[in-house]
């Protein structure tokens, strides 16, 4: 709840300081890749995803593990594996050593796997008796190129007991460490931002190689307002500086993090890892990544996996790119798991779902995502796109210039399921504008592909009764075709004019499934849909006759989300859909003047692009300095 606290966190409103903050240390003794950890952050995610007790008992804790006489316990887990392969590949590390104190009698033991998965065992040591031991074993990073990990194996005989602590996966450190700050950016999100500063106020003493935490707070319900606020900022210390500023989107929130580091580091070798307020953290990502981008090879993006957060089990994807000139993100890369039970098997081939493959990421998103300094200084800083492939063009942009991007297994945190948040919203037009910009900016921009696909995208969405969508697409295309001019403001603006535009369409609102309005509860019944068609050309010139005719098959009926498709929308006057958060519906009614109109404007405006694309593809070309200078940040700051 807000409350009267005073900050004493440094807050910044007209402009950084001047002194330097962030310098390369020197390490002390070998540096630490992840921890061994044997809970969740959280009750809600399950113990399986750090270890698995494969059989009789044990007490997993947070940060250590008993185990009864009879026991075993597998590291082979989500959060348990070391990438082996990521680090084979990226990284000039040769061996890696899995380091514990050991209490008791049993056997340890290090696994690894291969790009099929196949086990083996590594290096093994049998204690005694054993009280407040140290013990190390260690793998060589030799034989992972195309895939598999290493973990920690447990394990007891009748009559004995084993508690296992302090377990920590190290490497040989670089001569330097490199500085890192998080940086945070929220809107109206206080709880949430509190808890992640939370969480890592109360992992900071582990996290060694982060030096500062950035909080970029665009919103009106500010996270400074929170009666924990005051208490987390004595334990972050002067680490944490809290920024209030105009509200820029998630670039303009990220992309403040780069610019406070570029302004206050005394070398190009520092880190920022960009985090999101609204995700379920688990801090060993900070040092998984961080360790990670120390000892790269050469200065790569690292990025984490996401989780889902409404089921924990979930991976979201185990890495991906984007199809550009068609306008497709988040597309997984070949054997990638997708929507994966990570505590469960591939129905096709029965193995657990783990990734053992090694994968190339096309981009990352910025749930957690770490971009080194390096980055930043050849390529420039984000586009203001306010929000929505802001990640993707970065990356993309970044790779041109010789930085890929890598996706590292078990550096995960929990977002919110994409598939649960709805498709006819507002950001649908910053994710269509931004999209054709990054098309244009980083692919053939083949404008007769790309007007096929936007023209496909219109007829669905007027199909479907969705006018404020079909809306959203032509707005979209207006816009890019003003060219860069229109990211000036950092898209302020054109949040507004979105919003606004949308209000005129009744379909885009929320009802209660028990008030909607004009329409009786008890006259909703669900009339559910065929399976796709096998003629889709076929049936879709039918569903436009169709409805240039007036006709329907349905006069009013209520469609589970998963069933709103084209085909069966079509086929009502109105259509009650569940809405993709499970909150409540939309009303989506048959329109003929609406629906000729935006299809006759629609039409018009592909067109122009069609014709006009290649000449605004120079524009956004030849303004790309100005618009990623740090000038332009500066400027849109107000510092």
């Amino acid at each position: 709840m807000p409350g009267k606290t005073a900050t004493p966190a440094p807050t910044t409103e007209a402009g950084p300081a001047v002194e330097t903050r962030f310098t390369e240390h020197t390490p002390q003794g070998r540096l630490t890749a992840q921890r061994g950890l044997y809970a969740g952050p959280a009750p809600i995610v399950s113990k399986d995803l750090y270890a698995e007790l494969e059989w009789g008992a044990a007490v997993r804790e947070r940060a250590s593990i008993a185990l009864e006489p009879a026991t075993k316990v597998s590291g082979n887990t989500y959060f348990g594996r070391f990438p082996a392969s990521y680090w084979q590949r990226w990284t000039n590390v040769s061996e890696v050593s899995v380091e514990a104190v050991v209490t008791g009698t049993g056997l340890l033991s290090m696994g690894a796997s291969d790009v099929e998965g196949e086990p083996r065992v590594v290096a093994a040591e049998q204690v005694k008796d054993a009280k407040q031991a140290k013990l190390s074993l260690t793998g060589k990073l030799d034989k992972f190129y195309d895939g598999g990990a290493l973990w920690l194996d447990l394990e007891t005989e009748g009559g004995q007991t084993l508690r296992v602590e302090q377990v920590r996966w190290t490497v040989e450190a670089p001569e330097k460490i490199r500085p890192t700050a998080v940086t945070i950016c929220t809107m109206n999100r206080a709880d949430d931002c509190l808890k992640n500063l939370q969480a890592l106020a109360a992992d900071v003493s582990s996290l060694e190689t982060l030096d500062a935490i950035y909080v970029a707070d665009q919103g009106t319900d500010l996270v400074e307002s929170r009666d924990g606020f005051e208490q987390v900022a004595k334990d972050l210390a002067d680490k944490l500086h809290y920024i209030k500023q105009p509200n820029l989107g998630g670039a303009g929130g990220f992309t403040r993090g780069l610019f406070e580091v570029a302004g206050h580091t005394a070398t190009e070798h520092a880190n920022v890892l960009f985090m999101d307020d609204d995700v379920l953290l688990e801090p060993d990502l900070v040092i998984r990544m961080t360790a990670f981008s120390n000892r790269a090879a050469d200065p790569i993006i690292v990025g984490g996996q996401m989780l889902n957060l409404f089921h924990p089990n979930q991976l979201h994807v185990g890495a991906e790119y984007a199809r550009l000139n068609t306008l497709e993100p988040g597309q997984p890369v070949e054997h990638s798991l997708t929507t994966a039970d990570l505590l469960g098997v591939d129905e096709e081939t029965l193995k657990p779902n783990r990734q053992e493959r090694r994968l190339d990421a096309g981009y990352n998103g910025w749930w957690s995502c770490l971009i080194p300094y390096e980055v930043v200084k050849a390529t420039g800083y984000p586009l203001p796109f306010f929000f929505q492939w802001d990640d993707a063009e970065y990356s993309y942009r970044a790779r041109a210039h010789g930085f890929p991007t890598v996706t590292l297994p078990g550096a995960g945190v929990w977002h919110a399921d994409f598939h649960m948040k709805d498709w006819d919203e507002w950001h649908r037009y910053f994710n269509l504008r931004n999209s054709i910009i990054t098309a244009a900016l980083h692919s053939p921009f083949n404008l007769n592909l790309l007007s096929r696909v936007l023209i496909a995208q219109l007829v669905r969405y007027l199909l479907g009764m969705q006018y404020g969508l079909s809306a959203t697409l032509i707005k979209a295309v207006e816009d890019f075709l003003k060219g860069p001019e229109i990211l000036r403001d950092g898209g302020v603006e054109a949040m507004k004019e979105i919003r606004r535009i949308r209000e005129d369409y009744p379909e885009t609102k929320r009802h209660k499934a028990t008030d909607v309005p004009g329409i009786a509860s008890s006259d909703i019944g669900i009339i559910n849909s065929s399976p796709r068609p096998a003629l889709q050309r076929v049936v879709l010139i039918r569903r436009v006759l169709d409805r240039i005719l007036g006709r329907s098959r349905f006069g009013l009926g209520a469609v589970p989300i998963d069933e709103a498709n084209w085909w069966h929308i079509a086929l009502f006057d109105t259509a009650v859909v569940t809405d993709a958060n499970q909150e409540g519906v939309r009303v989506r009614s048959y329109d003929r003047v609406k629906m000729f109109a935006l299809a006759k404007q629609g039409a018009r405006v592909v067109q122009r692009l069609r014709k006009e694309g290649a000449a605004v593809q120079e524009q956004y070309k030849r303004a790309m300095p100005e618009l990623t200078s740090r000038e332009n940040w500066k400027r849109l700051y107000k510092l």
